[in-house]
């Protein structure tokens, strides 16, 4: 597995009476076969035939995972999407889920599979 951390920085420019903020964040390369969340933005998912997923909800917020292996994301707590005890993403989708009172949900995706 390999951790690519950013300290979270927060830059405002400001031009004319616009002001913009940046922020940057924490990317996890992971090619274990079971892995739980730990607050990063983005996790890529790579070099395994299969891999689990546990989104934890005591450390992330709002998640991004791409995947290029078939991966297996489970909740916590609650159920993905108030319906599924887990989703099913094939090689080369993309997820991005957040939570919201204890429920995670399905902000956009490519290439989800619904077993």
């Amino acid at each position: 597995m390999s951790i690519i951390k950013n300290k979270p920085v927060r830059k405002t420019v400001i031009k004319g009476n616009q002001s913009y903020s940046f922020e940057s964040f924490d990317i996890v390369i992971n090619s274990n076969e079971t892995y739980i969340t730990n607050g990063e933005t983005l996790l890529i998912v790579r070099d395994v035939v299969q891999s689990k997923i546990k989104l934890d909800s005591t450390t992330t917020e709002r998640i991004k995972i791409k995947t290029l292996t078939n991966c297996i994301i489970i909740p916590d707590i609650g159920r993905i999407d108030e319906d599924w005890d887990e989703i099913s993403v094939g090689r080369g989708a993309c997820v991005e889920l957040q939570n919201v009172n204890g429920v995670w949900y399905i902000l956009s995706s490519d290439g989800i599979k619904m077993d």
